[in-house]
């Protein structure tokens, strides 16, 4: 299980960053009356979805178009920031994606597969 996510932001002057952020677990009565589970809570969600991504795509410079989280299925891709850093994501790697304004970032597959995302757009009060 992850214990860390990707964080892509833009700062003040729309250049776009990532960072390693740790995942904070609290334990909750989750489903009583099974033992507590921990949770690490990411959001408030207004929609989720899949995307795939084809061997061979590259997206060029672009913002998100909403903040969203993305958990990595299956391929594997490269995020480049307006910063210079170039991060691997692949399966188990969970990205918090909210450049939503700014240059953005660009992504490429890498490999011969397919990349697959479950998607969670979030409510935009969430910090």
């Amino acid at each position: 299980m992850a214990t860390k996510y990707y964080r892509l932001y833009s700062d003040e002057k729309g250049d776009s960053h990532l960072e390693i952020k740790a995942l904070a677990f609290t334990s909750v009565d989750f489903a009583p009356p099974a033992p507590p589970l921990n949770v690490a809570q990411l959001g408030t969600a207004e929609n989720c979805f899949l995307l795939q991504a084809p061997a061979g795509w590259e997206g060029d410079w672009h913002p998100a178009p909403y903040r969203q989280l993305h958990f990595y299925l299956s391929g594997e891709g490269e995020v480049e920031t307006s910063d210079g850093k170039i991060v691997r994501i692949g399966v188990g790697d969970i990205v918090l994606v909210e450049d939503i304004s700014g240059k953005g970032h660009r992504s490429r597959t890498l490999g011969s597969t397919n990349i697959v995302v479950a998607a969670v757009k979030l409510a935009e009060e969430d910090e």
